[in-house]
């Protein structure tokens, strides 16, 4: 077997790309290897060179879809003009902003994330994991300017983790939607409060 050209993360990412507007048109079920090599005009093989099977490529678009929401995040809570409890606002409200687009606004990819938490995709952990990091240490980091007054950053910051999971995870923010809940704001403000949070002027 060759080995892969020089240009692989470019196809990769290409393959990655393709895949993911299929998953957007047709749904990510009905989506084969056939359909993303046709689209690109190359082998099934070809594509095979890439990803070992097609739930690797299944990984690999939820991979990215998670990826940009964590990156957002991380933007938002390591802010250097704001201050810590602005930061948790800003960074809760991109978390359910960007996953209402993601995960709600297109059944198709809906169904891979629902599937893909459902599953415990690694990939799902990794995002899980990556997210209480950031919030840890923007917990961690308002108690250290006296911002928030909790004896346990990491503690405080899973409990809030856990307290905003209906605006994140797909089948329950679904299910929310049927039923009257608190907005995203409002749930920023109850956390905060959970916090101890110290606003300064």
């Amino acid at each position: 077997m060759r080995a892969p050209r020089s240009d692989a993360p470019d196809t990769r990412g290409d393959i990655l790309a393709t895949a993911h507007r299929l998953f957007r048109e047709i749904g990510y079920r009905k989506t084969t290897v056939a359909d993303i090599a046709a689209e690109l005009k190359m082998s099934p093989a070809n594509v095979y060179r890439f990803f070992d099977s097609k739930k690797s490529i299944n990984e690999g678009v939820a991979e990215r879809l998670l990826g940009e929401i964590a990156d957002a995040l991380e933007i938002e809570a390591t802010r250097p003009d704001a201050t810590a409890p602005a930061r948790l606002r800003a960074l809760l409200v991109t978390l359910s902003a960007m996953s209402e687009e993601r995960f709600l606004s297109n059944k198709r990819m809906y169904d891979m994330v629902e599937d893909a938490m459902a599953e415990s995709w690694d990939v799902c952990d990794r995002y899980v994991a990556r997210c209480d990091a950031i919030l840890i240490g923007l917990v961690r980091d308002g108690c250290a300017r006296g911002e928030f007054a909790i004896e346990d950053p990491e503690a405080g910051a899973r409990c809030v983790h856990a307290a905003v999971v209906c605006y994140c995870h797909p089948a329950m923010m679904a299910q929310s939607q049927e039923h009257p809940h608190a907005s995203i704001e409002q749930m920023a403000e109850f956390a905060l409060r959970g916090l101890g949070a110290r606003e300064r002027g």
